[in-house]
């Protein structure tokens, strides 16, 4: 009798099926709970459990998007709301970072058409022409301690924390942007705060330039108003 054939063997193949189904089981149930928990924060304007919502959302962000679908939610709706929570968990250890070892990252994406400005192995060096609102705003940023990048990728990005290694950053762009830069900060380990554009493309897109200058300030001094880090695209 082959090991196949085996007792031992056919208990262990059942076992194993076992484990994996019930382990399946468990996700679909997971991802339901934290799916409603999502919807009912996005809801009600108020965070439910944030502690197992990051942590759960990270690992099962597929699943939980199909089942937020299911209950009428959309893509726009959980990435924003997804940004929203990650901004809230991480403004205390933002706040807490020496602005001499925090950075902004802006897309290239916001200068005006006509932007005299050239591309340098640190992203582009804006000449402050007065073409668009960048060059009033980087110099902002600069006077009150900021290393500010107008970068065209994450490419350069990468590159940049890898050179001066800040230990918290602003990052500027569109949704899908922010996000995934949120998460890329995540996972080097650097605390991340997110604002997403006001209008998207790819050409003299519109940044939340309040959003900004609130996020610049925490640690340093209160905002005149509530901190919203992100406003939805046109």
């Amino acid at each position: 009798m082959s090991i196949l054939d085996s007792g031992a063997w056919v208990s262990m193949m059942t076992l194993i099926g076992e484990i994996t189904f019930f382990l399946i089981v468990g996700m679909v149930l997971a991802a339901v709970a934290l799916a409603i928990i999502a919807t009912a924060s996005i809801t009600h304007g108020k965070f439910y459990l944030p502690r197992i919502l990051i942590p759960g959302m990270v690992l099962l962000e597929g699943l939980v998007k199909a089942i937020c679908k299911l209950l009428g939610l959309d893509d726009k709706d959980l990435i924003t709301f997804f940004i929203t929570l990650r901004n809230t968990m991480n403004t205390k250890a933002f706040a807490g970072t020496p602005v001499e070892q925090r950075a902004v990252f802006l897309p290239q994406c916001l200068r005006s058409a006509e932007c005299p400005a050239h591309l340098t192995p640190e992203g582009l060096k804006c000449r402050h022409c007065g073409r668009c609102t960048v060059g009033e705003n980087v110099a902002w940023l600069e006077g009150i301690g900021y290393r500010v990048f107008i970068v065209p990728g994450s490419t350069f990005i990468k590159r940049m924390v890898k050179k001066y290694r800040p230990k918290a950053i602003i990052g500027v762009g569109c949704l899908m942007e922010v996000k995934d830069g949120i998460d890329m900060s995540d996972r080097i380990g650097i605390t991340a705060i997110g604002v997403v554009n006001f209008k998207d493309g790819c050409v003299e897109t519109v940044a939340d330039w309040a959003g900004v200058r609130d996020a610049a300030l925490l640690g340093i001094e209160h905002p005149s108003g509530a901190v919203d880090f992100h406003g939805p695209a046109e």
